[in-house]
């Protein structure tokens, strides 16, 4: 566990926000975001202005508000300005339908909703079943005068606003997750977990520093939030916001425009990147350096061999794989820069410790596949109202994952799927990643997705889902060959017996396959 020897009275937005501007960095650019730069100063004044507009709101200390916005500087002045006034703000899924933002929104009781004015129309379907909502705040055009004006409320408030006297332990944010409006709970986070969080990975993983500029392609409801946000802020770096749509030829001219020093990005945007470069190349287009990159990160999902050397061979850089959680706040396990293992997805962050165990409770050895246990300073205290989801996945110091992970002999854990996701095959557990990791290294397949189903016998086998690269058709030779390649390289029993070509995958916000919505999809 580390020490962060935080005072007891003391406010996360007084340290992301205000300390840098008390440490000298003032004029030091902060946020770039389309054609304008932000200071550090700038996001202070804006960050009061919101914490003044929200009091002006009615909301008090502890009240929750949702913060339904695209990225954008004013979803940081929104999320900083509610935890100065010492509110509870809840940064939300913009990819969600109307009934899981009522869900949200009644769960969480919030009073006040900001929204993004593209947003609006799927809120106000569900906004005469809102319980406790009392103002909405609109970012952009303002339809009517039903609505408060954000533009509007900024500018009338004052530039200067004392922080709550919080401590360490109050509640500063919450994060939801889950599949659906029955399964989406609130993850209840501390005003510590942040530093927690920058302290042990942004540190000592990454070496952040004030020199350096983030950018990232996800969302601020998330990973995002500790990627674009309290990472970068804890040590007076800066960072990119974009709204681009994660094309490859607009990501690149991203890192050609601005010059990041990290890149936080996921593995199919990655094998995208390098598909971009080899293409311009065979075509005779020359590309300008993108050479500003000193590590990139990955997370969500599992980065292959092939798609981080491939990357590596095109970029110069290592990819530091990792993987966190909502409830743990960012994360957990993650190479280091020098010390990649392709493949895995590193070691224990400092500050977390692991534990690997099987079924029954019992630890398991080096090379067996087990239940993966975390602990640390930056977990979720509770998932609000929800006690016995509570009780299940915390348990004491300790925070169930529901991940299912293998260590090997130098200390490297590789994930093996969700819990949830392993199937029983001939009377043996089988990782349905270690099937995908086999089917994405043939040569004519982009990503894959493997699920059970019960044979004609009514036995499990695995099922693959396949989307190919471009250029190839399916066909039943393309399958067999397939079938044929994944024997080749696992064990025979683990190979897909059936496969279905797919144009796309069904994922999660954060890049995960939803192996859940497949399933009802296997044809037998």
């Amino acid at each position: 566990m580390l020490s962060l020897n935080l005072p007891r009275r003391f406010n996360a937005a007084e340290y992301f926000v205000d300390r840098n501007v008390e440490k000298g960095r003032g004029d030091d650019p902060a946020i770039l975001f389309e054609n304008r730069t932000y200071t550090y100063r700038q996001v202070q004044e804006n960050v009061n202005r919101a914490a003044h507009m929200l009091s002006n709101l009615g909301l008090e200390m502890e009240n929750r508000v949702i913060i339904l916005l695209r990225d954008s500087p004013a979803v940081i002045f929104s999320f900083f300005g509610a935890i100065k006034l010492g509110a509870v703000p809840v940064p939300t899924n913009i990819l969600m339908k109307a009934p899981d933002f009522l869900h949200v929104l009644n769960d969480s009781r919030a009073k006040v909703l900001i929204v993004d004015a593209l947003l609006l129309p799927e809120v106000e379907k569900i906004l005469d079943q809102t319980e406790f909502l009392k103002k909405i705040v609109v970012v952009g055009d303002v339809p009517d005068h039903r609505h408060l004006d954000y533009n509007d409320l900024m500018a009338q408030a004052a530039v200067f606003f004392p922080a709550a006297r919080t401590t360490p332990d109050d509640v500063a944010f919450w994060l939801y997750s889950g599949r659906n409006p029955e399964t989406l709970m609130a993850a209840v986070h501390h005003h510590s977990h942040m530093v927690y969080c920058a302290e042990g990975y942004g540190k000592q993983v990454l070496g952040m520093t004030a020199k350096d500029r983030v950018m990232g392609v996800f969302l601020f409801f998330a990973y995002g939030l500790g990627n674009s946000v309290y990472l970068p802020f804890s040590v007076g770096a800066s960072t990119v916001l974009s709204r681009k749509r994660p094309l490859p030829e607009l990501i690149y001219q991203d890192l050609v425009d601005y010059r990041p020093t990290l890149f936080f990005s996921v593995p199919t945007l990655l094998e995208a990147l390098s598909d971009y470069k080899q293409k311009s190349r065979a075509e005779g287009k020359e590309l300008p350096p993108a050479d500003s990159l000193r590590a990139t990160i990955s997370s969500a999902e599992l980065l292959s061999s092939d798609v981080y050397h491939r990357f590596k061979s095109e970029f110069g850089v290592d990819i530091l794989d990792g993987t966190g959680s909502t409830e743990i706040c960012h994360i957990f396990l993650s190479n280091r820069m020098g010390d990649v293992k392709p493949g895995s997805t590193g070691k224990p962050v400092p500050g977390f410790d692991m534990k690997l165990l099987d079924d029954d409770g019992q630890p398991v050895g080096p090379g067996e596949i087990g239940n993966l246990r975390v602990r640390g300073g930056s977990i979720a205290s509770a998932y609000w109202n929800r006690r016995r989801a509570t009780k299940e996945n915390m348990r004491g110091d300790w925070f169930v994952t529901g991940d299912r992970y293998m260590m090997d002999t130098d200390g490297y854990y590789y994930f093996k799927g969700r819990s949830d996701d392993m199937l029983r095959v001939g009377g043996k557990w089988l990782s349905p990643v270690e099937v995908e990791t086999a089917l994405n290294a043939h040569p004519t397949v982009a990503e894959s997705a493997v699920v059970g189903y019960r044979d004609e016998k009514g036995l499990q086998t695995p099922y693959a889902f396949i989307v190919l690269l471009p250029g190839n058709t399916p066909s039943e030779p393309l399958g067999d060959d397939i079938k044929a390649f994944v024997k080749d390289r696992i064990a025979p029993y683990k190979y897909p017996r059936r496969i279905a070509f797919v144009t796309s995958l069904p994922k999660t916000t954060g890049g995960r396959i939803k192996r859940f919505e497949l399933k009802p999809k296997v044809s037998h």
